[in-house]
């Protein structure tokens, strides 16, 4: 056994010292946005300008479970120090207000001002005769003037209702620069509903998509149309959240890769592929407003068992924002998730080890709150990294060679026995087979995503120990071979 040391970090013991003694806090991330008080789920109107990542998302400011939906907001400089801002959107008479997105009208398209910032939300009535209908959900608009500060909700709404389809939500809009109009990707049912627009304001129905394709095993939700290139071609990525229905169980997002003309969507294939593979991704959706870099953020959670987890309160968080980016492997295109720089660059090296040659490696210290472990080029066997405490507390992360997939077991990691669902292994599929394993362990207090072959495999995982996570081993079927080892904490 190789036991390497000088993983202590006075700043963060004492940070993890303090946020344990309250309970209250005792499971909130460092590096990963969550609310203040009160609960959360799936981000909305992410949109860039002026150097500031503005994030809106649905929230119950009053209780720590799903409830009224408002839109909360926050914003950061550099995708890490989140500054939560006031309630951007309240309820009103036309309903509470789901997901969607926002845009900057450059060109003043809906006249509301040039350079405004224009939220397409969906406004969801819980009226008894509109539910029975099944005219309870439909697409509005509000807009800013000063940046996402103050907003105003357009007197015309709704601009898109409801042709008589139960779910219908979530409008993921974008400027289509080929066809000049606003394009609508809009979850109707189980499959999605093109729209487009020149003013934002009216809107022609294009075509449909994904009735025949697909995962279906629940509702489509959160979809998102994103433009990408792989070696010069332009490609679309069509991502849907769909609950439940994940390989894991829950909820999960799968994608398309195909083509786009301003009216139609088809994709390339019928494979079922999965963005993350873990629990604790559901609802991610792209900034817009940010030029050809997609970044992605998603929900860190599982509608299984979102409302009880053990925080009090708040509940729940982000994931690490991703760069989404086309690879190929053999015929296919895949949609790879990458850490982006910003985040990349905010870990402090704490030890590095270079060759292997034992069956395992432990790092015995102290550990932060917030840090990344790197493995790269492990000759390809069975191994699981196991993250434990003093209490005995274990989230496992591994591989298995004969089924060739990486896995997250938090059977024992803690608190798990809040839901049934929670401690069931999660598996995911690798698409390479190449004789070598690389991947990157992001850990936050409560939470860890793995990003395994250049992000081609990606799994993201809550768990709640005892007490805080202290030790890291690494642990192999056969003498570990690799070229480097490291761990890195969070620069708060």
């Amino acid at each position: 056994m190789l036991l390497l040391a000088g993983i202590t970090s006075t700043a963060f013991a004492q940070v993890g010292s303090k946020e344990i003694k309250d309970t209250e806090e005792k499971y909130r991330p460092i590096y990963h946005f969550a609310p203040k008080q009160g609960w959360m789920n799936d981000p909305n109107g992410m949109v860039y300008i002026n150097g500031n990542y503005h994030l809106f998302f649905q929230h119950n400011p009053e209780k720590p479970v799903w409830g009224p939906m408002h839109w909360g907001h926050a914003t950061s400089k550099d995708l890490l120090h989140w500054d939560e801002k006031k309630i951007a959107l309240y309820p009103d008479s036309l309903g509470t207000i789901f997901s969607g997105s926002a845009v900057i009208d450059q060109d003043n398209t809906a006249g509301f001002g040039k350079g405004a910032m224009v939220a397409i939300f969906t406004h969801h009535n819980h009226q008894e005769e509109d539910r029975k209908t099944g005219l309870h959900e439909n697409q509005s608009l509000a807009y800013s003037l000063d940046e996402g500060a103050t907003w105003t909700k357009y007197k015309g709404n709704p601009v898109l209702p409801n042709p008589g389809i139960w779910d219908f939500r979530d409008p993921k809009v974008m400027w289509h620069a080929h066809s000049q109009r606003w394009i609508m990707t809009l979850a109707t049912k189980d499959c999605i509903t093109f729209y487009s627009s020149k003013n934002l304001k009216e809107w022609n129905k294009e075509s449909e998509f994904g009735k025949e394709v697909g995962a279906h095993g629940g509702v489509w939700e959160c979809p998102d149309l994103i433009s990408m290139k792989y070696k010069g071609e332009t490609k679309w990525a069509l991502l849907v959240s769909i609950n439940p229905g994940g390989p894991n169980g829950g909820s999960v997002t799968q994608y398309f890769v195909g083509d786009f003309d301003g009216k139609q969507f088809k994709a390339d294939d019928t494979a079922i592929k999965w963005l993350d593979w873990g629990p604790d991704n559901y609802a991610g959706v792209t900034w817009s407003n940010i030029g050809d870099r997609p970044l992605m953020i998603g929900w860190m959670s599982n509608w299984q068992y979102a409302n009880e987890v053990p925080t009090t309160g708040w509940r729940s968080s982000t994931t690490i924002p991703r760069v989404l980016s086309l690879e190929k492997v053999g015929q296919s295109f895949y949609v790879a998730s990458t850490v982006p720089k910003e985040i990349e660059t905010a870990f402090r090296p704490l030890k590095k080890y270079h060759g292997g040659g034992a069956k395992e490696v432990s790092f015995e210290e102290h550990l932060p709150q917030a840090y990344r472990l790197d493995l790269k080029k492990l000759e390809q066997q069975a191994f699981k990294v196991i993250l434990s405490n003093e209490s005995g507390d274990e989230v496992v992360i591994g591989y298995r060679e004969d089924q060739n997939a990486y896995y997250i077991d938090r059977a024992k990691s803690g608190k798990v026995s809040f839901n049934s669902e929670f401690a069931k292994t999660a598996l995911a599929q690798r698409l390479l087979n190449n004789g070598t394993l690389s991947f990157s362990l992001y850990v936050d207090v409560s939470s860890v995503e793995l990003f395994a072959d250049g992000g081609l495999t990606v799994m993201t995982s809550l768990f709640f120990p005892n007490k805080p996570i202290t030790k890291i081993r690494v642990v192999g079927d056969k003498k570990l071979e690799f070229r480097e080892l490291s761990i890195a904490e969070f620069k708060k």
